[in-house]
């Protein structure tokens, strides 16, 4: 079973960047397509970005577009989310998830990371 560990948040001034890494443990990881999500308190989790498995294809949140840049690195079994010009409403728990390219569903999760965006 494939683990992700989402790593790279903290807290940044609006207006600053971070950059967010999802490792898996499994090499077969390379086949997933793997989205971001995030959840602030009190509110439901929501898609933030989206790569395919070669990363041929990429999709975001509107709110996002233009900000953020998923990418990935297959080689290191990892997916990146550059974060910038961040603003306090991108201040929630950031998770990652993978599934296979035939599934409508994500099937693994990790564990996600904290961005707290100060005005």
């Amino acid at each position: 079973q494939v683990q992700l560990v989402a790593s790279g948040g903290g807290l940044v001034q609006a207006g600053g960047s971070l950059r967010l890494s999802c490792t898996a443990s499994e090499r077969t990881f390379r086949m997933y397509t793997v989205g971001w999500f995030r959840q602030a308190p009190g509110k439901e989790r929501e898609f933030v970005a989206q790569i395919t498995w070669d990363g041929g294809y990429t999709f975001y949140l509107d709110a996002v577009k233009g900000r953020f840049t998923i990418s990935r690195d297959n080689a290191k079994n990892t997916v990146y989310l550059q974060m910038n010009n961040l603003e306090p409403e991108d201040t929630a728990n950031y998770l990652c998830a993978g599934r296979l390219p035939t599934r409508s569903y994500y099937d693994y999760w990790g564990q996600g990371t904290q961005v707290t965006v100060s005005s």
